[in-house]
């Protein structure tokens, strides 16, 4: 009875035990609490900012955002109508997709949302600039709006003034280009009075682009540009054109393979033809050249430089064409082989002209093919 009764008991403490420890785990778990989440909430800062008054005309509307993403942007006139536009490839800024008006206010309202998954909404009011005073620097973008050019054809925007150097980065700036399909480019300042945009390769037949000089409103200097225009233009067939000294041949290549040769005559040694890479830059079916030496009516005439060089027909030098050279610095063809070269090219077909006794100015012309891929490019 007595080691029964002791085995029980120690049954009876091994329960206890065993149900105390029990309770003791039990009675170590804590119930939950809540905690703050660490999630930083969004930062967001907007240009211009509240109350700015005189704002350019060209302004973008420029978003830093911290810790989050924009969701929605929107910039609206005091009758509410809300204005186009779209980032920058980068996400830098909102750009308006036409100028905005002078001497009118804007609000602009910028939301975003943060890993805290709150929203915030900045929202700000600003008024233009009033229209300036006194002459605008004018510029031109020399594409037209449908337009099909050749492999070779530069976005080129000519200014009629020129433009400083400390202003060229605002204004380079406000030049878009979009290519579809892509092919990676690269502007190109020549002096002060020319800007181009080139691939590093021609362009692929094809291309579909649209280039935008949003110039109105940007500061040139102590006066203003004067307009934002746009064009979408189409690239057409390859064809180049290469004319060599050497040989007073032109051959003409059609997806690079040669369809045509005829016999030329160049600039003579006291007026020599460049030698370098140009583009078409103009066609004329009749045109009259006028320098202070002659006058004289010409057909078929396609411009290559500034300075007065084109291909053109030259019924009165075709004996010479293929021998020797005696034009003014022009590329002499017959009527013949003009009328049908004219017929085959667009503006924007690259030429080649190679062992002349001087090379191409830059500048002169749209020679952005004349400056190698990496001088270009820097």
């Amino acid at each position: 009875m007595t080691r029964l009764r002791r085995g029980a008991v120690m049954l009876v403490v091994l329960a206890v035990g065993a149900q105390l420890g029990l309770s003791a785990c039990d009675g170590s778990k804590k119930k939950p609490t809540a905690t703050k989440s660490t999630a930083p909430q969004v930062g967001l800062v907007v240009t211009p900012p509240a109350g700015n008054s005189g704002v350019p005309v060209s302004t973008e509307i420029g978003t830093k955002v911290t810790d989050g993403k924009i969701t929605d942007i929107s910039l609206t006139d005091a009758t509410g109508q809300r204005v186009a536009g779209e980032f920058r490839a980068d996400g830098a800024a909102w750009v308006p997709a036409t100028t905005l008006r002078y001497d009118t206010a804007y609000t602009t309202k910028v939301t975003a949302v943060g890993k805290d998954n709150k929203p915030v909404t900045h929202e700000a009011k600003f008024t233009t600039m009033a229209k300036p005073k006194g002459q605008a620097v004018t510029s031109e973008l020399m594409l037209t709006n449908g337009g099909t050019y050749g492999v070779g054809m530069p976005i080129v925007v000519e200014f009629g003034s020129d433009v400083p150097e400390q202003s060229r980065a605002a204004v380079q700036q406000r030049l878009f280009v979009k290519i579809d399909p892509p092919q990676p480019g690269a502007w190109r300042w020549f002096g002060g009075k020319q800007v181009m945009y080139r691939p590093e390769k021609y362009w692929q037949p094809g291309t579909k682009i649209t280039a935008r000089k949003a110039l109105d409103g940007v500061q040139i200097g102590d006066r203003y540009a004067d307009e934002d225009s746009s064009a979408t233009v189409t690239i057409g067939r390859k064809l180049t054109i290469d004319i060599n000294n050497a040989t007073k041949q032109l051959s003409v290549y059609q997806n690079d393979a040669l369809v045509r040769t005829m016999p030329v005559s160049l600039g003579k040694a006291s007026t020599p033809t460049s030698s370098g890479n140009t583009v078409i830059m103009s066609r004329e079916a009749s045109t009259v050249f006028r320098t202070p030496e002659y006058t004289t009516p010409v057909q078929y005439a396609m411009r290559l430089t500034w300075g007065g060089q084109y291909i053109h027909a030259a019924p009165w030098s075709v004996g010479d064409q293929g021998r020797r050279n005696v034009s003014h610095g022009c590329t002499n063809v017959s009527t013949d082989n003009a009328r049908w070269l004219y017929e085959q090219t667009l503006v924007g077909d690259p030429v080649t002209t190679r062992n002349t006794e001087v090379g191409l100015d830059a500048g002169d012309g749209w020679t952005a093919w004349d400056i190698p891929w990496e001088q270009y490019k820097a």
